[in-house]
């Protein structure tokens, strides 16, 4: 495939895919958009290098998904001091373009605080089966395990996440206030 080509199918997809895979490793991280940021950067620097043959395939959203989710699994095991070191003044501002994709309202802050709590392997199973709307053998396929393993997961995830959202509104009454006044 010419570089020509190969470039200007990748930046297509790009331009079409960037957003929602922003959204989704948004989900993934809790809310954290830098750590988001980093990890669509880097999947989208490992598709890039195998290109031809994920364009050929037709399985580019679905491959780029899956390195979002090994990167971000990847980087919640690795020691702290291996990581990026902050700077007093950081070289570049992030994009506001984000976060205009979250609502500003109490809810989505809660959801965040909650998927922010779960173990990664949880909140990759709750993203793909609940974001993605994935199968569970889609997303066992994805994570490497069993149906079941996604399923027990799925199931605590959810009741972690009914648990955490519950102690929020009663921690918040004014939530269950505007929630019944919409």
């Amino acid at each position: 495939m010419p570089r020509t080509t190969r470039d200007q199918e990748f930046s297509t997809f790009v331009r079409a895919h960037r957003a929602e895979l922003l959204r989704s490793a948004c989900l993934l991280t809790a809310g954290d958009s830098h750590a988001a940021e980093d990890l669509v950067q880097t999947a989208l620097a490992k598709v890039y290098v195998a290109w031809p043959k994920v364009f050929r395939t037709g399985t580019a959203v679905p491959y780029v998904r899956r390195i979002i989710i090994n990167a971000h699994i990847d980087e919640t095991r690795r020691p702290r001091w291996r990581r990026e070191r902050s700077v007093p003044e950081p070289p570049d501002r992030p994009d506001l373009s984000l976060s205009e994709s979250w609502s500003d309202d109490a809810d989505g802050e809660a959801v965040r605080a909650a998927l922010a709590s779960l173990p990664p392997r949880m909140r990759a199973v709750i993203v793909l089966r609940h974001w993605f709307d994935l199968s569970v053998q889609e997303s066992a396929d994805l994570l490497g395990c069993s149906q079941g393993t996604v399923k027990s997961q799925s199931a605590k995830a959810a009741a972690h996440l009914r648990a955490a959202l519950q102690v929020q509104e009663e921690r918040s009454p004014s939530l269950s206030i505007e929630r019944s006044h919409r």
